[in-house]
């Protein structure tokens, strides 16, 4: 098997994660196994538990490893399930976790698996291959105010509303079965003007549906809310975000566990008694550095943060 993979950010996610000889580590988002590659170079050591859904990943994972097999746990899953996945296997505490969101870019250059608005293939974006909901579901058959929603909620869209007057007005001709015919409407959506500059116009539509077809952003709400409860003492969560949406979620969420007190400001006293669960590892986001950024083009928008459990 030959992989280009690149993961973001490898440096700086295993410094994050303070690897320690002997523990417990959870690589939420395996995908072709890139980042625990590394951590198991860096500290051979480590027992690892590696979670995907998508069962192409898994084989690629599970060759790249093959080395570190005895050291492995593979499966197969969704990380909004972090707990119940590590009470099967007994586990009841760990050392560090990593969460790396979104697509990966094996996902992006398989052109059949329809992520991608540069190759034509089937509307599917499905990250797990037996989920009964996929893009063309999506795009065929929820209403306008739905399709509306999704693409201005998910891919901050400003143009969402005329995009999805146009695929309802475009599906009622003939099915949009297609990348290539879902690109074409956005194009047809978006005015010239507004084309001809930044991105390529149908990337935060493309976004949008990928994050509701898995929907994402739900899964990151239970990973995040799970993952500091299965931390040991000194434990560290390291997530890596490509997103402002994604970004926004784990920021907020570790503000919540720093114990800021909450009550009115027009109160004398404390009365929430909001203790500190978490400490900072990084009060600002790391993001790569201008020689990665050279070499990973696709690193341009990550944004790690880690915290470390009290």
């Amino acid at each position: 098997m030959h992989f280009s993979h690149e993961p973001v950010l490898p440096k700086e996610t295993i410094e994050a994660l303070n690897l320690k000889a002997g523990e417990t580590y959870v690589d939420c988002t395996l995908g072709v196994a890139g980042h625990s590659l590394a951590m198991l170079a860096t500290e051979p050591n480590i027992r690892l538990i590696g979670i995907d859904q998508d069962h192409e990943a898994l084989d690629r994972a599970k060759y790249r490893l093959t080395a570190y097999a005895s050291q492995v746990t593979l499966v197969r899953d969704n990380f909004r399930n972090l707990r119940s996945i590590l009470q099967r296997l007994d586990i009841t505490e760990v050392a560090g976790i990593l969460m790396d969101i979104g697509v990966s870019s094996p996902q992006l250059d398989d052109g059949e698996r329809g992520f991608s608005y540069h190759q034509e293939a089937r509307l599917d974006m499905r990250m797990d291959q037996e989920s009964s909901l996929d893009a063309w579901f999506i795009v065929n058959t929820y209403d306008q105010k739905e399709l509306t929603r999704i693409i201005s909620e998910y891919g901050e869209e400003r143009w969402a509303l005329r995009i999805a007057e146009f695929i309802v007005a475009e599906r009622a001709k003939d099915t949009i079965d297609t990348t290539a015919d879902l690109v074409r409407v956005i194009k047809k959506a978006i005015p010239a003007g507004a084309r001809a500059t930044g991105p390529h116009p149908a990337r935060r539509t493309f976004q949008a549906l990928r994050i509701a077809v898995n929907d994402e952003l739900g899964a990151l709400k239970l990973a995040l809310e799970q993952a500091v409860g299965v931390l040991k003492p000194k434990g560290r969560l390291a997530v890596i975000t490509f997103h402002s949406l994604e970004d926004r979620i784990v920021k907020e969420y570790f503000q919540s566990l720093l114990g800021n007190c909450t009550c009115p400001p027009n109160l004398p006293v404390c009365v929430c008694e909001n203790e500190p669960v978490v400490r900072l590892v990084n009060r600002k986001p790391i993001e790569a550095s201008a020689r990665e950024l050279e070499s990973n083009p696709r690193s341009r928008s990550a944004k790690l943060r880690v915290v470390e459990k009290l």
